[in-house]
């Protein structure tokens, strides 16, 4: 019997550390699943927002047939200016693609703000669209649950964190894992299945879990201080309030092109107030970058270059700052990167659903489940336990946020 416990305590304690990784997985898959499957959702479906914009807003498009080359700035500028819902022009940008319209966002004369969908090719107005459509809305659910920033990102960033737990943990369960890539799904029984597809579908998109977990703790860090400084801060050098913008416009434009040849320019910003530049930005030969890590500023009175900044100057903290959005949603590549980020993420909101799932239907099989207590629904919203509070809550609050914001 002396002889035989310690092999009873060998195998007790090589059997807890996996039971430990097995317990940190369904932690941080299960517990606030409500909010995760949220966030996950509604970024997915931000990776096409603009797409969903040009469905609800037939001004917004165009016949690619129609369109040829660059964005004509200073006639979509002349036009915007002139049309009656116009008090100011604060920004200029290309379409999104060649069925899209270039959005010029304006102020109106009530103070409100909104955009004007302008014609690439002609400059001309082809309708007024709200300020706040599906683009607004689902970047700042996801974001920040349309909470104030320094609340809300955090909140949401800090998921990042459940993420990575669960992704390495599933990495130790899972034993020899790199087996299972072409494993069939076994369709004997409804546990059996969600068990396998779950497996298969977290398996092919673990590197899209690595990515997203990082860039969101890198959102998290800016958050908290870390965000990197600005690549170039230029300013007027003299204050004009009563500027016209519109005729000194084409003087920067020129000026711009002129100052940065290989920037194919994707947005232009308009002063806001005396003593503001022009801001041209776009896309150069630096990648994975924003438009704005390649600009040019322009002093409105006279059309001198104040500044330009080019991605390949930028630091390391700043470059990794740039990436993180083109790799977090996807924009790298145009469609070619949209459309696999959109597909992955509706995987990834599957993976959530399905490891809720797995859970409810492991415990409604157990003999102990009374008539009452076996439905993998009632399972699934006890084992979340006292999280599924305020997860709900957060949810909740950021849907009736909307409200305001639509009407802001």
């Amino acid at each position: 019997m002396d002889r035989q416990l310690p092999t009873a305590r060998s195998r007790q304690e090589r059997i807890k550390p996996a039971r430990l990784w097995w317990l940190v997985h369904q932690w941080a898959g299960l517990k606030l699943a409500i909010l995760l499957t949220f966030v996950f959702a509604t970024g997915t479906l931000a990776v096409l927002s603009h797409e969903i914009d040009w469905l609800l807003q037939p001004d917004l498009r165009v016949s690619p047939a129609t369109v040829s080359g660059e964005p004509r700035w200073d006639d979509i500028a002349t036009a915007a200016a002139a049309h009656p819902a116009t008090a100011s022009i604060r920004s200029i940008d290309a379409p999104v693609a060649s069925a899209f319209a270039a959005q010029v966002q304006i102020i109106k004369p009530d103070g409100s703000r909104a955009f004007l969908y302008a014609h690439p090719e002609t400059g001309l107005i082809q309708g007024v669209g709200p300020w706040v459509g599906a683009q607004r809305i689902l970047r700042n659910m996801h974001r920040h649950l349309n909470l104030p920033l320094n609340i809300g990102v955090p909140l949401v960033s800090v998921l990042s964190l459940l993420m990575l737990a669960s992704l390495i943990s599933s990495l130790v369960v899972y034993k020899r894992w790199w087996r299972g890539f072409f494993k069939p799904v076994r369709w004997r029984d409804a546990r059996t299945a969600w068990g396998d597809i779950h497996r298969l579908s977290g398996l092919w998109s673990l590197w899209f879990v690595a990515l997203i977990s990082l860039t969101g703790l890198w959102y998290l860090a800016e958050s908290m201080g870390l965000d990197a400084p600005p690549a170039v801060e230029a300013k007027a050098d003299r204050a004009v309030p009563d500027l016209d913008l519109v005729s000194r416009f084409p003087d920067s434009l020129a000026a711009a092109r002129k100052a940065f040849p290989q920037l194919a320019i994707r947005r232009v910003v308009f002063p806001a107030k005396p003593g503001q530049a022009f801001r041209f930005e776009g896309e150069a030969t630096a990648i994975l970058v924003r438009p704005r890590a390649n600009a040019v500023w322009t002093n409105p009175t006279d059309g001198k270059v104040l500044a330009t900044s080019r991605g390949e100057s930028l630091s390391v903290h700043q470059r990794i700052s740039e990436a993180a959005d083109p790799l977090h949603f996807g924009t790298f590549a145009g469609y070619w990167s949209k459309l696999p980020w959109f597909l992955f993420g509706c995987l990834l909101t599957m993976l959530c659903v399905s490891g809720v799932t797995i859970f409810a239907l492991r415990l409604a099989r157990r003999p102990t489940a009374s008539a009452g207590q076996g439905k993998p629904v009632a399972f699934a919203w006890t084992g979340m336990g006292l999280w599924k509070w305020p997860a709900t809550a957060l949810v909740g609050v950021g849907l009736v946020l909307v409200y305001p914001l639509i009407v802001s």
